[in-house]
């Protein structure tokens, strides 16, 4: 598969995983539904990231259920790990902290959440892929380019904004935080 092709996993796992997170915040009925992206765009690259990461792991270790629970697990945490990293020594920024989560890995990651991952990646990953790759597959080259020329001007802006304010709620448009 070409570059283009994985752009659009990225950019659809980075949409789904912020309607999972709306979704999430609506269902608990969570006070503050903070953004937990890093972009202005609907789109949370740590989800793109992680979709990615598991996409790339082999065969071998993906071929059951329990095996693909297990080691998307561990790679969706570990991506999740590395991300909330950069954001806090790059960015200066903390999108989620896990630190009242009981078995939290500084704050970074929690138990929890690995075994979410772990069955959403079991679960959905491989049927959600094969209904969705015929079409990222077709994108037209010309609309890759655009969107990635928006979603590297939005990084810029985003990463700007960022450093400048020191909080996520920077990125909210339009909202009182």
């Amino acid at each position: 598969m070409c570059v283009g092709y994985w752009l659009w996993v990225f950019w659809t796992y980075s949409f789904l995983g912020y309607l999972l997170e709306k979704g999430y915040a609506a269902a608990t009925a969570s006070p503050r539904q903070t953004r937990k992206c890093f972009l202005l765009l609907p789109l949370c690259p740590v989800y793109g990231l992680g979709a990615l990461a598991v996409l790339a792991l082999p065969p071998g270790l993906t071929g059951t259920f329990w095996s693909l629970a297990l080691w998307g697990a561990l790679t969706a945490t570990a991506v999740e790990y590395v991300v909330h990293l950069l954001y806090d020594r790059l960015l200066g920024v903390r999108f989620w902290d896990y630190s009242q989560v009981r078995w939290n890995l500084r704050g970074r990651v929690c138990l929890p959440f690995t075994l979410a991952w772990g069955f959403l990646t079991a679960a959905a990953l491989s049927p959600l892929q094969a209904l969705l790759a015929p079409a990222l597959a077709a994108m037209p080259p010309w609309l890759t380019y655009v969107l990635l020329l928006v979603t590297t001007a939005d990084s810029v802006v985003s990463a700007a904004l960022l450093r400048q304010t020191g909080d996520p709620e920077c990125l909210r448009l339009g909202t009182a935080a």
